[in-house]
């Protein structure tokens, strides 16, 4: 599959563009991992992590990036006591997670959106 790719992407100044958009089509059917406040869930069967097949786990980058990432950072700053506790109840945190879980989803549309453009205009060209 990878020499196949290869050969498709070419060598002009669009091939990693290419390469890029390709990539991103074939990973597109996987599910999208969503943000959620464990203290209101009780299926603790939600907090596992499929592919790497860990019962419970946490996502994050560095805080400068997403506001999910910066508010998992404070919870784990205040559950490890390197900080005070945050002042949210659990149903507002909730309310945090669900809110960027929606911006995250409108993001993804806009890009796939570009992307079959892109698409479209990748296979209109070589055709």
């Amino acid at each position: 599959l990878q020499k196949s790719l290869s050969e498709t992407f070419g060598a002009d100044k669009y091939s990693r563009a290419r390469k890029e958009v390709l990539t991103y089509m074939f990973s597109r059917p996987m599910q999208m991992a969503l943000y959620f406040c464990t203290g209101v869930l009780d299926d603790e069967t939600l907090f596992r992590h499929y592919a790497l097949n860990v019962p419970f786990y946490t996502h994050f980058t560095s805080p400068i990036r997403r506001y999910a990432d910066i508010v998992v950072h404070r919870l784990l700053s205040a559950s490890l006591g390197a900080s005070s506790p945050i002042k949210m109840e659990k149903e507002d945190i909730q309310r945090q997670a669900e809110h960027c879980n929606d911006r995250k989803m409108a993001s993804k549309r806009v890009q796939e959106l570009s992307t079959d453009l892109f698409f479209s205009v990748f296979v209109r060209v070589r055709a």
